[in-house]
């Protein structure tokens, strides 16, 4: 039978205090305990190995959560999430790299928890490159130093200063200080003294209608049937060259292809070449035929 191991449940916040007695059960382990249980699992995939692993990182990953209380989110969510991190460190951890498994977990739980509250916070999509992710957070703890109410927008001077010290553009730091402040309107907020307008009124649907989808599509399909077709009409190694050349995710290099096929770098060059001209002819032919 398969074995079944559970963990302990992140209650509302009302009920953490519980929770947290709980895990603080769990025994810390030493350095070679870890590192057995750590190949245990990565070796045999004992799954026991595994839960101990998890249970014993369980509190770190509630002093992580607690650091990220000011975001107006549940603590049991955001523990929830930093659990879901650690499982997926525990997975991907190489004891043989030297270094504590807390060592290593702290990014998963970190980017696990960032990454729920930045999809928590707003309803329009917060973007998530490092770089934004990094805006976000240094914002906020900024604001917090100063005092500067969430729900308000920076006065020029006070915008210029906070971007100088974050080291970004102020334009930057002005719009995501907006989309944050974005959280805080209600779609049903109503607009000036307008009668009835209220601010989901005032939003923008910019994606193409039903019609433009569906024309493009079409369009698309069509392409892709000319594009194919024309490529049949190609002997056989320069299609090949083509399609690892032009149409793979992770194109050939000239020099794996000449290995292949016997050839010089640069009879591959001409072979690829030649190829596109005689695609581009045929795809042309096809667009003018009647």
């Amino acid at each position: 039978m398969p074995v079944t191991l559970t963990l302990p449940v992140v209650p509302p916040d009302s009920g953490l205090q519980v929770y947290l007695r709980e895990i603080w059960k769990f025994p810390i382990l030493s350095a070679s305990d870890e590192y057995m249980l750590a190949r245990r699992f990565r070796d045999h995939g004992e799954i026991h190995a595994a839960h101990k692993l998890v249970t014993s990182h369980l509190r770190l990953v509630a002093k992580i959560a607690m650091g990220f209380r000011g975001y107006g989110l549940p603590l049991a969510d955001l523990m929830s999430e930093g659990n879901i991190g650690l499982m997926k460190a525990v997975k991907k951890f190489e004891p043989e790299r030297g270094f504590r498994l807390s060592t290593y977990a702290i990014w998963w739980i970190r980017a696990a928890i960032t990454e729920y509250i930045l999809k928590s916070w707003s309803m329009v999509k917060m973007g998530t490159v490092s770089a934004q992710k990094k805006l976000f957070f240094s914002l906020r703890g900024i604001k917090n130093k100063l005092r500067v109410a969430d729900n308000a927008d920076l006065p020029p001077d006070q915008a210029k200063r906070l971007a100088r010290e974050i080291g970004v553009p102020e334009h930057d730091l002005v719009a995501m200080n907006r989309r944050m402040m974005a959280r805080y309107v209600s779609l049903s907020a109503p607009i000036g003294d307008e009668d009835g307008i209220q601010f989901q009124d005032t939003l923008v649907d910019d994606k193409a209608n039903p019609e433009v989808d569906f024309a493009e599509h079409e369009e698309y399909g069509q392409r892709k049937k000319a594009l194919y077709a024309a490529l049949a009409t190609l002997p056989q190694r320069e299609r090949e060259i083509l399609t690892e050349r032009c149409l793979k995710e992770d194109p050939a290099t000239l020099e794996d292809l000449g290995r292949i096929y016997g050839v010089s770098r640069e009879r591959v060059r001409q072979l690829e070449a030649r190829a596109l001209g005689k695609l581009k002819k045929a795809m042309a032919e096809t667009a003018t035929a009647p």
